[in-house]
């Protein structure tokens, strides 16, 4: 394979990479990939899934879309097909994205999960420690590298908060990323835990399926509609970014969003003090982009209810004391990085997995370490958002390892050349 070299015991390996190993074979992790494979230059890319974008295609619900317009979701050197809609939805972006590995002949290690990665001061490389599994043979591989790239992303894992009495509660609980349809929910009484985007689709989905969804609100959130006048709000936000203040960009969205949708509050979603962009800037908190669940809010067909006391055998009490009865509990409860539980570092990751704040470069840590695709941090949070931002992240990356390449080339090649001289001096 090309810029490895191995050494094999049964059951276990150790692998030289003569280039950067790549943890994650999402969105990110095919961007880099990509912009490495134009420059010549080898990796080897380990995916813990049997696929590429593996969230995308095994813990997203059917009718999902991009949020925001295809210009903005495009990885590096391949734009979207000119007849994809402006949104495309979850079987044309995954289509895309095989298509893409396809075109940069990117070929991950699949079913390989990374146990541990961690830097050897005395050798000065990367050593990471793998498990992968093919029917009952085990095999752990210890890959040896100079560079290491983390696009194992935000959302690698879903969370699950701890809720008094939700483990005696006698329904069905699922996580937001085990939800496909609401198809099977037909007449059920869902409670939908969380208000963020896949809380706001979901409880959309079940209402166009017939059910009858309860949607928690436990804390204020801003709703925006996607698009504004026919133009796309986070593409509106970005033109204004670029004259005026951020504060007056939120009071220009608020004002437009009061206009489109009216008055939320009035619905039991409370908007917070910060403005949408502020809010995402400072603390990290999307706004949602509402695609028709405020119209089905106003209608009854889906509630929004308080915060909750606690889960009972069949039912839900909440914080105001009112108590549902209720078949399936949906937790759109988030995701969070997974990196803390492998990556033994602690200067570029903060103890959440995420690029720490006070890092210039978010992209780029210290030893040839790399992050690929966190894009909620500051303002780069806001205007890097979506695929926009692993985009970014990919370039700058490959642009940085390229040139670390090229530089270790001439210094070897200056090394045979003054050998050859001295050789021939005889």
């Amino acid at each position: 394979m090309f810029g490895l070299s191995e050494q094999n015991v049964p059951g276990r390996r150790c692998v030289w990479v003569n280039g950067p190993v790549i943890v994650g074979a999402g969105p990110s992790g095919l961007a880099v990939s990509a912009c490495l494979r134009e420059q010549g230059i080898p990796f080897i890319v380990i995916e813990r899934a049997h696929c590429i974008a593996s969230l995308w295609q095994k813990c997203t619900y059917d009718r999902l879309k991009l949020h925001l317009p295809k210009k903005f979701c495009q990885l590096p050197k391949l734009p979207f097909p000119a007849e994809y809609p402006e949104y495309p939805d979850k079987k044309q972006f995954i289509t895309y994205l095989e298509n893409y590995a396809s075109k940069f002949d990117i070929t991950p290690q699949f079913n390989e999960s990374v146990q541990s990665a961690k830097y050897d001061d005395t050798y000065s490389i990367w050593r990471v420690k793998t498990v992968s599994t093919t029917g009952s043979t085990r095999v752990e591989t210890e890959y040896i590298c100079q560079m290491l790239v983390v696009a194992t992303g935000e959302n690698a894992e879903g969370v699950v908060p701890e809720i008094e009495g939700l483990k005696d509660f006698s329904g069905e609980v699922i996580h937001v990323k085990d939800y496909k349809s609401g198809e099977k929910y037909n007449g059920k009484k869902v409670l939908v835990v969380g208000c963020g985007n896949s809380g706001m689709e979901v409880s959309l989905d079940l209402a166009n399926h017939n059910a009858k969804p309860s949607m928690v609100v436990r804390s204020s959130v801003h709703i925006l509609p996607r698009e504004i006048f026919g133009k796309s709000t986070f593409d509106l936000a970005m033109m204004l970014m670029k004259w005026i203040p951020l504060w007056l960009v939120d009071n220009i969205l608020l004002v437009l969003s009061w206009f489109i949708l009216g008055a939320t509050q009035k619905y039991g979603i409370k908007r917070p003090s910060l403005g949408p962009l502020q809010l995402k800037t400072y603390h990290g908190k999307t706004p949602v982009l509402d695609i028709g669940a405020l119209e089905k809010i106003r209608s009854g067909d889906i509630k929004v209810v308080s915060g909750i006391k606690r889960f009972n055998k069949t039912s839900v009490e909440l914080v105001n004391g009112d108590i549902l009865e209720i078949d399936t509990v949906v937790l759109a409860t988030g995701y969070c990085s997974n990196v803390p539980y492998w990556l033994q570092e602690s200067e570029l990751f903060g103890k959440n997995g995420f690029p720490k704040k006070e890092v210039s470069k978010g992209w780029k840590g210290n030893s040839g370490l790399y992050a690929a695709g966190f894009t909620k941090r500051g303002l780069a949070g806001f205007t890097k958002r979506g695929l926009a931002g692993v985009s970014d992240d990919a370039m700058k990356i490959a642009t940085d390892i390229g040139n670390v390449w090229k530089k270790d080339l001439n210094q070897k090649k200056r090394r045979v050349s003054s050998h050859r001289r001295c050789i021939s001096t005889f």
